[in-house]
């Protein structure tokens, strides 16, 4: 079983898809982390059902986050 620090590692510098605990949809590059599993994402986009929005250079606590699901 893969530990989540070390999946963070290996997607560090990735596109990333996040589900929050509110509901909606993050999609960025990771680019950093620490070891609360704080987020830093680039060029991050919040994506509901029916709009895209740019958000650009996002810093996500680690506890708002429910999955995380690399992308390409």
């Amino acid at each position: 079983m893969a530990l989540p620090v070390d999946v963070l590692e290996k997607t560090l510098n990735r596109k990333m898809s996040l589900l929050l605990k509110d509901g909606r949809t993050l999609e960025g590059t990771l680019t950093g982390y620490d070891e609360y599993m704080n987020l830093v994402l680039e060029e991050t986009e919040e994506r509901t059902e029916d709009q895209r929005r740019r958000l650009g250079t996002v810093v996500l606590r680690g506890n708002n986050v429910i999955s995380m699901t690399p992308m390409e």
